[in-house]
């Protein structure tokens, strides 16, 4: 068996996370917005959708945070947004068939509840009027409980919100002052306590791993702190310290960060701890109790990967809107303006504020299967992928023969497939990496893949 030490060692090079593929860094501006007009022309009567929102603000900025996102003390810059957004909402609306229905919303950032309780109604007015909601659409909104208050709480469960997504990162009190993020454990309480109360059954708690001063015992007080709050899930990442591409990460002292090491170590323990509270291992960095929709989609074969992470959705398509969101359609990805001066003026004009994309050929469907199929179940089934693509797959499989043979203690291929065994599941994403064509051409830095 393969040690602890050789795994981060074999696979210390930095690798994507895989939450598309090809992933955002080949993205090019040959996809524009007239290629993804016609893309959405494509979407029809019996299809699915889920919708993204971005609002790019926060009253206060993380220094560990790598989201698209500005910090404002002042509510105009986000009121003014909001038109814009409205503009591509009506924009997108039109092109959108109404025989398409939207099963799930998700409201990111930035942080989403900044906005005040008469402007989330707005919000989700422009959107009912523009898609056609299922009557049980799954609505989830990231909450910062720092801007939350009673009639926030309110408004929230009035526009129909089913789960609550709270970033926790860590409680101890000096990790907290040295990213910029104080949040105690009881206002984290009350927020889920809040929406509880208004009937909001299904709640997920965001920590992160590998932060400065971070160290076991201060990890496992906080996974103990969330474990007593009993949410539905636990998202459990580890920090991607980027500072070439986020410039405040650099505010961070390197030399309080832990290395790969501490870093496995710390995730390993919090593992361990969410298990023995009943918690289910869902993909790299996931956990959710057996009695959530993630679970039995992961137990069910059902597990899917996006921008958003994991997810237990199946809709056909995903549309973000808002600057610098991302969107993935059966024939590929774009991505809208970062910039919110540039992408003010575009969704003003009526125009999809379009930067960059990439059309899928045949073979990137194959390889975006097998990785996901890897990222969410380690492993991918061959019958499965032949059937599904003929042809096209006989060289991923001849690949993934291969790489089995020259790394039995890692992983085995047989006549159900490729599969990785249990002690490399913590490195599905390098694994992933093999079967990643695009890698090594050049484009992107990527974050420590543990």
């Amino acid at each position: 068996m393969t040690s602890q030490r050789q795994l981060l060692q074999k696979f210390s090079e930095p690798v994507p996370r895989y939450t598309s593929y090809p992933t955002a860094p080949h993205f090019h501006e040959g996809v524009d917005a007239q290629t993804v007009s016609t893309w959405i022309s494509g979407l029809g009567a019996g299809k699915t959708l889920s919708l993204y929102i971005h609002i790019p603000y926060c009253d206060r900025l993380c220094w560990f945070c790598a989201c698209h996102t500005k910090h404002t003390l002042k509510y105009e810059p986000l009121a003014a947004y909001l038109e814009s957004l409205k503009c591509e909402i009506e924009t997108m609306g039109r092109l959108v068939s109404r025989d398409v229905v939207v099963t799930g919303l998700h409201w990111g950032g930035g942080s989403p509840t900044m906005l005040n309780p008469g402007d989330m109604h707005r919000l989700m007015g422009w959107l009912r009027a523009a898609f056609n909601f299922a009557e049980d659409a799954e609505i989830s909104v990231e909450m910062d409980p720092n801007d939350l208050s009673e009639a926030g709480y309110d408004a929230l469960a009035e526009i129909g919100v089913t789960r609550a997504s709270l970033g926790v990162q860590d409680f101890d009190r000096k990790v907290q002052e040295t990213i910029n993020r104080l949040q105690t454990f009881e206002q984290t309480a009350d927020v889920i306590a809040a929406m509880r109360a208004r009937g909001v059954k299904s709640v997920n708690c965001d920590l992160l791993y590998g932060l400065p001063y971070q160290t076991i015992d201060t990890m496992a007080k906080t996974v103990a702190d969330i474990i007593s709050l009993r949410p539905d899930r636990i998202a459990l990442f580890g920090y991607a310290h980027v500072p070439w591409m986020k410039k405040h990460q650099a505010l961070i002292p390197q030399e309080a960060l832990p290395d790969a090491d501490e870093r496995f170590r710390q995730m390993s323990h919090a593992a361990a701890m969410l298990g023995e509270a009943g918690y289910v291992a869902i993909g790299i960095d996931h956990f959710a109790l057996p009695g959530d929709t993630l679970a039995k989609a992961q137990r069910g074969g059902r597990l899917r990967r996006n921008f958003q992470g994991y997810t237990d959705e199946s809709a056909d398509a995903l549309i973000g809107l808002g600057a610098s969101s991302i969107s993935q359609l059966p024939q590929g990805y774009w991505q809208n303006m970062p910039a919110i001066g540039e992408y003010r003026r575009q969704a003003e004009a009526g125009k999809l504020p379009v930067v960059r994309g990439i059309a899928l050929q045949p073979c990137d469907h194959v390889r975006a299967f097998v990785i996901e199929r890897i990222m969410c179940a380690y492993g991918f089934s061959a019958c499965e992928l032949k059937s599904r693509f003929a042809g096209d797959a006989d060289p991923v499989i001849a690949e993934a023969e291969a790489y089995a043979r020259a790394n039995p203690d890692l992983c085995r291929y047989d006549r159900f497939g490729f599969h990785l065994k249990n002690e490399v599941f913590p490195f599905a994403r390098s694994v992933a990496a093999v079967f990643d064509t695009y890698l090594g051409h050049g484009k992107g830095r990527h974050s420590s893949a543990v």
